[in-house]
């Protein structure tokens, strides 16, 4: 079951916030960061996010968050800004001991996840962005944004917190024009409880203001930029000006209306195989050899016989050195060896290492 599969940890903010993060499977890791509306108590349940959880986390280790103010997250907090989201975007990579990582962000998480990336180029290995934008709608110089973004802050105000959904469905249908009545439903209902109505007011006001547009051309990571033409929510326009800004970024246009993708979408197969060939394979291809030994394990081995160091290693797999060490135990351990030159020895035997050496 894949809710039992999930682990749920906490850490702390450098302003004492408390986070909610969870991990669930295994493979590179991938970091999701957070955007509005979300549960991680409820999002493995939801017709809507079970599917992305469930395909995300197929070949990786899925790393995901509720924000701040939002889910399993501190519920009342007094920072609720950009500046507090990259933050606590560092907080959870560092709590999850990872040191080089692929990162997705969507909806305003693409713009968190645009603003890691060019402040730690040396962390992101691949960069993805869906449905997102590097300028909120107050900063696209269309004078009647505002007033619409007015209008909006008014309906979270009076109707969030309400139990009659017709407030909340206005959002629904923005986000996901093309759901299920099951969808939308449960779309309807994860807004009220994933955050209170004072918070989403807030939030929505900081996402509104956010500009990206000066640090995304500082972005290093190889980045793919994925955007529905007909979403109402982040305007086609803005996907194409991110991946416009972001240097050597791929474009894929998306025939959909749906601002969060649902798994009956007929552009969501097209999704994930964009997705997955971004990224790449995730085992070697002598990931057979040593059966004994876990995924990870046989990658670590296949590092060593190519004369990596521990360092290096975690490096390479965006984990940390005393991670490496550990698996570096067991797997000795299971190969019956004592030392590394013993390890490289059978691990060449086998046909390990003979990949290209990594650059120095």
């Amino acid at each position: 079951m894949l809710a039992a599969s999930q682990q749920i940890r906490f850490c702390t903010a450098p302003d004492g916030v408390r986070l909610a993060y969870a991990t669930l499977g295994k493979g590179p890791p991938l970091v999701r960061a957070a955007h509005w509306m979300t549960h991680l108590e409820f999002d493995l349940e939801s017709p809507v996010w079970r599917p992305w959880l469930e395909e995300l986390s197929r070949q990786n280790t899925l790393i995901y968050y509720d924000q701040r103010g939002c889910g399993l997250s501190d519920r009342d907090v007094a920072d609720i800004s950009f500046d507090a989201w990259v933050g606590d975007l560092e907080t959870v990579a560092a709590a999850a001991g990872l040191a080089r990582f692929a990162l997705l962000g969507s909806s305003q998480g693409a713009s968190v996840a645009i603003a890691y990336a060019a402040r730690h180029p040396q962390r992101v290995t691949h960069l993805i962005l869906y449905g997102g934008y590097v300028r909120g709608r107050l900063k696209r110089g269309a004078p009647e944004q505002a007033e619409e973004v007015a209008v909006q802050r008014e309906l979270l105000r009076l109707g969030w917190g309400r139990d009659d959904p017709a407030f909340r469905q206005f959002f629904t249908t923005q986000f996901l024009p093309d759901g299920t009545p099951e969808q939308i439903a449960s779309f309807n209902a994860v807004q009220r409880l994933s955050a209170s109505p004072e918070t989403a007011v807030r939030i929505f006001g900081a996402f509104c203001g956010i500009d990206v547009a000066a640090l995304a051309p500082a972005v290093g990571a190889p980045t793919l930029v994925l955007h529905g033409r007909e979403d109402t929510r982040a305007p086609f326009d803005e996907g194409r000006l991110t991946a416009t800004l972001i240097p050597g970024a791929r474009f894929v246009p998306l025939e959909t209306r749906n601002h969060v993708l649902v798994a009956q979408d007929p552009v969501w197969p097209r999704f994930l195989a964009e997705i997955r060939a971004f990224l790449g394979p995730s085992e070697p291809p002598t990931a057979t050899a040593f059966p004994e030994l876990t995924g990870r394990e046989r990658e670590v081995l296949e590092l060593i016989a190519r004369g990596l160091a521990n360092d290096e290693i975690a490096e390479r797999l965006g984990i940390t050195s005393k991670t490496v060490r550990n698996q570096v135990s067991a797997l000795f351990d299971k190969l019956g060896v004592s030392s590394r030159a013993q390890a490289i020895v059978k691990a060449r035997e086998a046909g390990l290492g003979t990949g290209s050496s990594p650059a120095a």
